[in-house]
C-alpha cells in the first residue's frame, strides 16, 4: 500500500483525531493543524516519521499556506485535505443576531475552508487528490437558532461542487456526520435550551438522543471521512453523502 499524505483540520478532537488515527494506523503521513494540540503531540510521539502539526488559528490569512507547505516540506506531496474545523455559535434567532457575530462564525467555517482549498488545489490537481468536507444535516434542515452555522455548512457543500466541476482532477465530497459525540453536541445541550435558542422540541430531541447513548462515536464517520480522503472515486465528487449511506459502505473501514 502506498503512504500517502493528508492535511487535517480539527484534529485534536473528536472527528478529526479519529480520522487522524485511521490514517495513521494504515501508515499514511499526516499534517494536522488545531488551535489546541495536546492530543497531537501525543500523536507525534507515537507516530515520529508519519505526523506533523501546526499549532494555528485557521482564520488567520497565512495559516492555509503554512499548512500546506508543512505538507510539501515534511513529505514531499499532498494528497488530501479533510476540513473538519468548525463553531456553532452563535445559536440565535435571526432577529437577535449580531453580524459582527456572523462575520467572525463564517471566517471559521468558510472563508478559512475555502483558503485552504485555494492554496492546495496545484498540489491535489498534480496527485489527483481528494478533499472532503466535514458538512451537516443543518446544512439541508433548518433548526431555530442555527442560522449561522446551517447555512455556513450550506455554502460549504456549494464550495465542494464548484471545485468539482472547476477542478475535475480533484475529487471532492461533503459528508454529513451524523449527530456525533463531540464536544460540538455538548455546546448544543448546554446553550440551546435558552430562551431565544432552539425550538423545544428540537431542544429536547438533541438531549434525548444523548442521555439515551444514541449519539455517533467519533471513529464511525472518523473513519469513514479518512477512506474517502484516501480513496474517494471520482463518480463521488461535488456530492453530499452520509456517513452511513448503504451504497457507501465500501469506506467504512475499521483498522
Amino acid at each position: 500500500m502506498v503512504s500517502k499524505v493528508i492535511i487535517v483540520t480539527g484534529a485534536n478532537r473528536g472527528i478529526g483525531l479519529a480520522a487522524a488515527k485511521f490514517l495513521l494506523k494504515g501508515f499514511n503521513k499526516v499534517v494536522l493543524v488545531s488551535r489546541s494540540t495536546d492530543q497531537l503531540q501525543a500523536l507525534k510521539e507515537q507516530y515520529p516519521s508519519q505526523v506533523e502539526y501546526l499549532a494555528a488559528d485557521l482564520t488567520l490569512p497565512d495559516t492555509a499556506s503554512k499548512a500546506t507547505q508543512l505538507a510539501l516540506k515534511s513529505f514531499g506531496a499532498l494528497d488530501g485535505l479533510v476540513i473538519n474545523h468548525a463553531m456553532i455559535a452563535p445559536m440565535t434567532r435571526l432577529e437577535n443576531s449580531s453580524i459582527d457575530e456572523w462575520k467572525q462564525l463564517y471566517e471559521a467555517n468558510v472563508f478559512s475552508a475555502l483558503a485552504l482549498v485555494k492554496e492546495t488545489i496545484p498540489h491535489l490537481r498534480a496527485t489527483k487528490g481528494r478533499v472532503i468536507f466535514v458538512s451537516s444535516g443543518a446544512a439541508l434542515h433548518a433548526y431555530t437558532s442555527w442560522g449561522a452555522y446551517g447555512s455556513s455548512k450550506a455554502a460549504m457543500n456549494s464550495i465542494c461542487q464548484h471545485l468539482a466541476v472547476e477542478v475535475p482532477a480533484i475529487v471532492a465530497v461533503a459528508v454529513s456526520p451524523g449527530r456525533v459525540d463531540t464536544d460540538m453536541q455538548k455546546k448544543i445541550r448546554e446553550d440551546g435550551g435558552a430562551e431565544t435558542a432552539m425550538a423545544p422540541e428540537d431542544y429536547a430531541d438533541f438531549k434525548a438522543v444523548f442521555e439515551e447513548g444514541r449519539l455517533n462515536k467519533p471513529e464511525w464517520p472518523g473513519n469513514f471521512i479518512a477512506q474517502l480522503a484516501l480513496e474517494a472515486k471520482p463518480e463521488l465528487s461535488g456530492k453530499y453523502v452520509n456517513w452511513n449511506a448503504p451504497d457507501l459502505a465500501e469506506y467504512r473501514i475499521e483498522l
